[in-house]
């Protein structure tokens, strides 16, 4: 038998065959007022482009990415508690930044400097440039991703093809336009064959979706994560049920099972529900996505580590 799949210990409400999660509005997610403001040098001209009150979370954003620690209950604290990268640092108090100062580079104080400059700028003027930029719309807080998905965090400013199984030759959904920005919150799993299995927002559509994207691509450091093993045995569909690769929100479908049909098991994953990972065929493409636990014969919810073990010598 082939190694189970990584587990993800969680208790499951399970939801009987067929049925999704209750669908909600999602929204855009803009991880960062200026993603790259930690890489390179902001121009006055960029900065002058935004309104006064956003750039005090700004220059303070720049301080947030090393964990500067801020007053329980003040704006700053408000905002950045909100970003799953934000993870203040234990040994500062409000009167003690020298880790997260001496974390913070030249450049960045470059940044942090111009952009007070020019907040000081606009308040002598008292111009405040009310109809620039404002604050982006804060990450979804409710979406009810998988066990085991951990918010990654990638270089700014690249954008990846998302195939439903670890190969540019797979499905790929939206009408094979599926794609996602580093700007966006990703959160990964692991790795299969130098692919990224990940879950993100699809902006344009209202969606989370899992799905993978080549390792090779990736620009600057790539995420340590573990190997994933899939149990990859062939299993029965019960009933109609529809395929989807948003677990987490929608359960918007891909393609419908037909009762009777056969596709390969991978695994089972739990948000506050159990759902079968399964990989089979779309117009001749390979495609894996999710459904409700229950609909398969000899599903892997009763399978303990134990189980799975025996016989792999």
């Amino acid at each position: 038998m082939k190694r189970v799949a990584i587990l993800i210990l969680a208790l499951a409400i399970l939801l009987p065959c067929g049925v999704a999660l209750t669908p909600s509005t999602a929204k855009a997610e803009s991880m960062y007022i200026i993603p790259d403001s930690n890489t390179r040098e902001l121009s006055y001209e960029e900065i002058w482009e935004y309104r006064y009150d956003t750039l005090l979370y700004a220059f303070n954003e720049i301080l947030a990415r090393h964990g500067y620690k801020f007053e329980t209950g003040s704006n700053c604290y408000n905002w950045f508690t909100q970003m799953p990268w934000y993870k203040p640092n234990a040994s500062e108090n409000s009167k003690n930044h020298s880790e997260s100062y001496n974390k913070t580079t030249k450049l960045e104080w470059t940044n942090i400097n111009k952009i007070k400059e020019v907040r000081r700028i606009m308040r002598e003027n008292k111009d405040y440039n009310n109809k620039g930029k404002g604050m982006p719309i804060p990450p979804a807080q409710n979406i009810n991703k998988p066990r085991g998905f951990e918010y990654v965090e990638l270089q700014a400013n690249q954008k990846f093809a998302v195939y439903t199984a670890p190969s540019a030759s797979a499905y790929r959904a939206n009408n094979g336009k599926a794609a996602v920005s580093t700007n966006g919150a990703i959160y990964a799993l692991g790795w299969e064959n130098g692919w990224m299995l990940m879950l993100y927002e699809a902006n344009a559509v209202n969606q989370y979706r899992i799905g993978y994207i080549e390792g090779s691509k990736i620009r600057g450091k790539k995420p340590a994560l573990g190997q994933l093993y899939w149990d990859g045995y062939t299993v029965d569909v019960l009933e109609t049920v529809a395929l989807t690769d948003d677990p987490a929100l929608t359960g918007k479908s891909l393609m419908t099972l037909p009762a009777g049909s056969q596709v390969t098991y991978l695994s089972t994953m739990y948000n506050t529900d159990a759902w079968d990972y399964v990989e089979t065929t779309l117009n001749g493409q390979t495609i894996r996505g999710f459904v409700p636990n229950g609909c398969l014969s000899g599903g892997g919810v009763d399978m303990t580590e134990e189980d799975a073990m025996v016989g792999d010598g």
